[in-house]
């Protein structure tokens, strides 16, 4: 057998006493790309938090690296000595800098230096790309650089600094490193991750796309619940057999679309293209939540922020309520007119200013139609915002209260409150109750469905399955950018949605 670069055992990890793993054993041999899979919530990411410091695991898990016992939990960027390196999805890149600047970012940092010899550092960053067959121009700025070419750029950092450690060629984890990018792209990625590893490097593939698992990897793992479910030769692997032992259990047969609900749609969408999302089409009924969901790259997420002009659409056709609305021309002004209201899922960044308190973030959309904004009346404006916080259920209920000081369900409830009392025609909504606790969940759940009660059409993107189950009235899968299938009740359920997520890959 080939020696082990990476050997984690009896890996558990409880929070508030939720058990995200349960004893997992996990290991990757020098010279091997071995996969990571698993369906949302499975334990994926806790446990590559975990090698990177980020959690500290429960008593009794064991690490070692290329033989040599580690202890946990690893310090903050301590897992670089041990020759264990990572690429996440967003890079770590920074865009501002040189190429160059960036491979040195992290030597720059843990190392003294009175002077860079700017013009060996270039020359030497040459020799590493030429070794690697990458053509890259150390001296570019990286916000000229392709995605694909910024990815290899973090690749090569990453193997660079693992192999820089001592501990054989190193460890790289891989976290998502391909949903944004196309097929061409992907290629020369793999390319150089086949590379990589012929060099003795072990690599970890973390991914939701199992066609891509299968094509770059030699074994995978899959988490289900937070335990392994098992570990298997790709090469000697079906789809169905993964999908299989991602999901728990063969994937039903399709059930027959009942007839859809009477009532024509309030709210229709006509060959939208941007991002990820390529030609899509969908109505909305008055009352009606739609779901949208898919794998990690599949364009689901965007498509709310396409609608309300937040990320820029290439084409398509907005119509609601008689007015039609030219997507490729839409703004985020122009939606709110035409009563488009959008609750992103970046809450803290996106969704309100927490450095603000309750009454100025819950009444800033209302300021123009229920206050006089040349002579405004604090006690008018602190009393609508304490009516809202009631009926939303905010606690505490202190207007003057700054939105950071609320936890993540009250602080959502204020976002809410905040967009529903215009009376919208569209809500649009992205992962709805990302960080929310389990009490707060519930009102949340309510607001939308008493928004759709009162006439609301409602889209809900989210990762979710459980939660779109609950609340929504049909759910769209996507895949590349494409409506994949329509689950409808009675079909519609956890499983079922979880199923239709990786039925493209069977």
């Amino acid at each position: 057998m080939t020696d082990l670069a990476l050997e984690i055992t009896g890996l558990s990890k409880t929070f508030g006493g939720q058990r995200a793993l349960r004893a997992v054993d996990f290991a990757v041999r020098a010279g091997e790309v071995h996969g990571l899979l698993g369906q949302n919530g499975s334990g994926k990411s806790t446990l590559i938090k975990v090698l990177a410091g980020f959690h500290k695991p429960d008593p009794g898990a064991r690490l070692r690296i290329f033989g040599t016992e580690v202890a946990l939990p690893v310090p903050p960027g301590g897992f670089r000595r041990h020759g264990l390196s990572f690429v996440h999805q967003n890079l770590g890149l920074v865009p501002a800098l040189t190429v160059l600047e960036n491979l040195l970012i992290t030597r720059l940092a843990t190392v003294d230096r009175w002077r860079i010899d700017w013009a060996a550092e270039a020359r030497a960053a040459r020799a590493v790309f030429a070794r690697y067959g990458l053509d890259i121009d150390p001296t570019a700025r990286l916000a000229r650089l392709s995605s694909v070419e910024r990815a290899l750029v973090a690749i090569v950092r990453a193997v660079e600094e693992a192999a820089g450690s001592g501990a054989g060629r190193g460890v790289l984890i891989l976290d998502e490193p391909t949903p944004f990018l196309p097929r061409r792209d992907v290629d020369r990625l793999f390319a150089l991750v086949r590379q990589v590893a012929a060099a003795g490097a072990a690599v970890g593939f973390v991914s939701h796309d199992i066609d891509e698992v299968l094509e770059i990897t030699d074994r995978a793992t899959v988490l289900r619940d937070g335990q392994v479910a098992g570990t298997l030769e790709t090469a000697r692997s079906s789809r169905e057999a993964v999908v299989r032992m991602i999901v728990g259990r063969s994937l039903a047969a399709p059930v027959a679309r009942p007839p859809p609900p009477p009532g024509a749609p309030r709210v229709q969408v006509q060959a939208l293209a941007g991002g990820q999302v390529a030609a899509l089409s969908l109505d909305v009924r008055p009352g009606e939540v739609l779901g949208l969901t898919g794998l990690l790259g599949s364009g689901y997420e965007q498509v709310p922020y396409l609608l309300y002009g937040a990320l820029p659409a290439r084409a398509g056709v907005l119509s609601l309520a008689g007015r039609r609305l030219d997507l490729a021309r839409q703004t985020p002004a122009a939606a709110l007119r035409a009563g488009l209201v959008l609750i992103p899922g970046d809450r803290p960044v996106a969704g309100g200013v927490g450095a603000l308190p309750v009454v100025d973030n819950v009444t800033l959309p209302a300021l123009a139609t229920r206050f006089r904004a040349w002579a405004l009346h604090q006690p008018a404006l602190l009393a609508a915002a304490g009516e809202l916080g009631a009926r939303f259920g905010v606690v505490p209920n202190r207007p003057t209260l700054l939105l950071s000081a609320l936890s993540g369900g009250n602080q959502q409830k204020v976002i809410l409150a905040k967009w529903l009392q215009m009376a919208p025609v569209l809500v649009l909504l992205d992962e709805p109750t990302q960080g929310v606790d389990v009490g707060a969940r519930q009102t949340v759940f309510r607001a939308i469905r008493e928004a759709a009660e009162h006439g609301a059409c409602v889209l809900c993107a989210s990762s979710d399955a459980e939660q779109l189950a609950e609340i929504c009235d049909r759910v769209l899968v996507l895949a590349r950018g494409r409506i994949s299938a329509e689950i409808v009740p009675p079909a519609l359920g956890k499983q079922a949605i979880i199923e239709a997520c990786y039925g493209m890959a069977a």
